[in-house]
């Protein structure tokens, strides 16, 4: 089963550089560039982990991201990218996995990305 990631960002070439690294690792990666195009995809698609900046249309337009892939059926693991790292303090309260701050280490990222996603297969295995 392939695994999808929603990469959101609003800066055009750390979007491309993250769809790259993560296909280079095997992953199937959808891109977007606004909190608003990542609520429409995740309403009628379905990932198994969303990255997402911080500030995109407000400086808290990564919230409104976390919200809406929290709200999904079998919700994806959440990672905040963020390079103002005050601004995301409050993740954890709602709802992402993780918080990672620009620049960041792309290995770094990629094992966070690796770590939640077993997690969460784990977590379902016990569950079924």
């Amino acid at each position: 089963m392939e695994t999808r990631i929603l990469a959101v960002d609003d800066e055009e070439t750390l979007v491309s550089m993250l769809k790259a690294v993560f296909q280079t690792d095997g992953y199937t990666v959808v891109t977007a560039a606004s909190a608003a195009e990542a609520i429409g995809l995740l309403s009628t698609d379905t990932f198994q982990a969303v990255i997402t900046d911080m500030k995109m249309e407000s400086d808290t337009a990564g919230y409104e991201v976390v919200r809406a892939a929290r709200a999904r059926p079998h919700p994806p693991a959440i990672i905040i990218l963020t390079g103002y790292p005050l601004l995301a303090q409050d993740w954890k309260a709602t709802g992402a996995d993780a918080v990672v701050t620009k620049p960041c280490n792309m290995a770094q990222l990629l094992g966070t990305v690796a770590e939640l996603l077993h997690k969460r297969r784990r977590r379902a295995t016990r569950l079924s």
